[in-house]
């Protein structure tokens, strides 16, 4: 009997064959000490039993566990709650690990979340968005993302720079050339690598005389607005004076709040302008001369531009068979703003009738050209007056001696 019920046992799992063992042996024997032995060895057998169980049965799952960001990006995990089990499991979904200046959210089927159920064999997914601020050494950044205490996730995120809490003010062109009666326009931006929103001031260092004009989002402007983590286009539109010498210029440009400030160098070279007046110191173009007489008129050349006229030459177109020179016929150099006095001689041809002829009187460069048009009124000599009284007189001489002399006939 005892070789048969040997038998029978081995097909039975290796906690209930010594349960067998230890309740057949107890049947032989009934004292009551043995008794509180065998529940106690039963319920050890039973805890083994339950420990067998397998530990992996909830579990978290991300397929990016290390990830590269710079300051001031956002990451969002994509995360699966995955229940192996065959029972409901409830967990808790906690992070920690993260620094105390970072944000961080718990979001699935849009909300907010602390706590999932997840049916046994089936997966419930989540976001965990990770804010990682501007301000921010570089290096490397582990936490834990935990259900409970099923799982827990590491994750690692690797910050490439340092952060910074500033604004950048960049232009792709700082350098532009003209003339003084050009508008420079400067195309910049405004980034502002802060965590609040900010409030710039616009200022700009330049020469007397000059103007500068801010256009954030092509509106004149004297502040501008720009957001957390944002950039703001802006034109900066610099017009010299139209005397402004040939040089090159420095327009240092600047955004400011309380809390940041950036500025831009900016670089204009003026070549300079040509311009060229010819007149008179009256301005007065016109005059009178008797046939024949030769009469001086002051001329003025004057320098209107920003850079120096060089080689001026003075020419004339006057009436068949008149002269006009100039004295200078040429001037070597004038410097901007001044000026040079000429000495026209203009001489009527002798035989010119009474009336008003014209003279072009001309200023030249080869980058400039001034000219002007003169008005002359020409009288006839006093003593061709006089011989045409006295031929008058003559001729009434004349007809009076031939009325006295043959009137009587």
């Amino acid at each position: 009997m005892v070789f048969k019920r040997k038998v029978q046992i081995l097909h039975l799992p290796q906690y209930s064959l010594s349960l067998i063992i230890i309740g057949g042996f107890y049947m032989s024997i009934s004292t009551v000490s043995l008794k509180m032995m065998f529940f106690a060895i039963a319920g050890i057998l039973s805890l083994n039993a339950g420990a067998s169980a397998p530990s992996d049965s909830v579990k978290l799952y991300t397929p990016y566990l290390k990830i590269s960001v710079a300051p001031g990006e956002a990451v969002d995990y994509s995360v699966d709650l995955i229940n192996n089990s065959d029972v409901i499991r409830d967990a808790e979904i906690t992070v920690s690990g993260v620094p105390a200046s970072w944000n961080y959210t718990v979001k699935s089927g849009g909300f907010n979340v602390r706590e999932i159920s997840v049916l046994p064999g089936d997966k419930k997914s989540f976001t965990l968005r990770i804010e990682v601020p501007l301000k921010v050494n570089k290096g490397s950044y582990r936490f834990q993302v935990k259900a409970g205490d099923l799982d827990a996730l590491p994750l690692t995120l690797i910050v490439a720079s340092q952060g910074t809490y500033k604004t950048e003010f960049t232009t792709r062109q700082a350098n532009m050339q003209g003339t003084s009666t050009s508008t420079f326009s400067f195309q910049t931006t405004i980034n502002n690598l802060t965590v609040d929103n900010q409030h710039y001031a616009l200022a700009a260092d330049y020469p007397p005389g000059w103007i500068v004009t801010f256009k954030p989002n092509y509106q004149q402007a004297t502040s501008v607005d720009v957001l957390a983590n944002s950039k703001v286009d802006m034109g900066i539109d610099v017009n010299p004076p139209d005397n402004a010498k040939a040089g090159t210029y420095n327009i240092k440009v600047m955004v400011s709040t309380s809390a940041s400030t950036a500025s831009l160098d900016l670089e204009v070279v003026i070549t300079g302008t040509y311009g060229l007046n010819l007149t008179t110191p009256t301005g007065l173009l016109s005059t009178s001369i008797t046939a024949g007489e030769t009469k001086r008129l002051d001329l003025v050349v004057l320098n209107t531009g920003s850079i120096d006229l060089v080689n001026v030459k003075l020419e004339s177109g006057a009436p068949l068979n008149w002269e006009l020179a100039f004295e200078p016929s040429r001037i070597d150099r004038i410097a901007p703003g001044e000026s040079v006095q000429v000495k026209a001689t203009l001489k009527a041809y002798k035989k010119a009738i009474a009336g008003d002829y014209v003279t072009t009187m001309d200023a030249s460069t080869a980058e400039s050209t001034s000219k002007i048009t003169f008005r002359v009124t020409v009288k006839t000599p006093m003593l061709w007056g006089w011989i045409g009284v006295l031929i008058i007189l003559g001729a009434l001489g004349g007809v009076f001696y031939l009325f006295r002399k043959y009137g009587r006939r």
